[in-house]
């Protein structure tokens, strides 16, 4: 028995180590999946995420949002500006999504450009999720003792709409109808078709030419 003590007390600084390391790897793995800015996961974790909701076969709200007078605020306050503009729409998303879904995936698809899928059962939700999210988006953003405005543009697709929806379809229906509601000067905007107006390239859609569909608007 005693001469397993010694050798136990050789191997145990080795475990550590070793679990010291690969906690670091984790984390740095993890880390390497997040936004810095906004926290929040990049566009292929989405993309992932995504796909796991819709194989659960419940209905999926995705959203597509981009931030308005967003240029306009770096120019006049400058990028740190900017930066927590950036900080304060990603927490503010993932509060939304975790208030009105069981299930959820939130991302910063880059730039100014965020977007959401969570499980939303019922169709007659819709207006009141996505009005709250509008006006949670739109809410003065603090920076340096003061407050900066903020606008958002909100394009989505619920896939019960949308027979045999898939990621790429669901995405660009969700990006087109942002483009149309951005044109109006913001809001948010609902796609009841799964016709779109132009072709796309992974689900995004080159040059944002956008098509009419219903919704509401600021």
């Amino acid at each position: 028995m005693s001469a397993l003590v010694p050798a136990t007390a050789m191997v145990a600084p080795l475990l550590t180590g070793w679990s010291a390391t690969t906690w670091w790897l984790h984390r740095r793995l993890h880390q390497a999946r997040l936004d810095p800015l906004s926290g929040l996961p990049t566009r292929a974790r989405f993309k992932k995420g995504v796909d796991r909701l819709l194989r659960r076969r419940v209905p999926v709200l995705l959203v597509v949002i981009d931030l308005d007078g967003f240029k306009a605020l770096n120019d006049t306050h400058g990028h740190l500006a900017g930066d927590a503009a950036i900080t304060a729409t990603g927490s503010r998303l993932n509060r939304w999504a975790a208030a009105h879904a069981e299930r959820w995936v939130v991302a910063r698809l880059g730039g100014d450009e965020f977007a959401a899928a969570l499980t939303i059962p019922h169709a007659e939700d819709l207006p009141g999720v996505l009005s709250r999210l509008h006006e949670n988006l739109c809410a003065a953003v603090p920076f340096e003792g003061r407050t900066v405005a903020l606008g958002a543009s909100v394009g989505a697709v619920w896939s019960p709409h949308w027979p045999l929806a898939e990621r790429s379809r669901l995405l660009r229906g969700a990006d087109e109808a942002m483009y149309a509601v951005k044109r109006t000067g913001g809001g948010w905007r609902i796609a009841h078709s799964d016709h779109t107006a132009v072709a796309s390239v992974n689900g995004r859609r080159p040059g944002r030419p956008g098509t009419q569909m219903m919704g509401g608007t600021r």
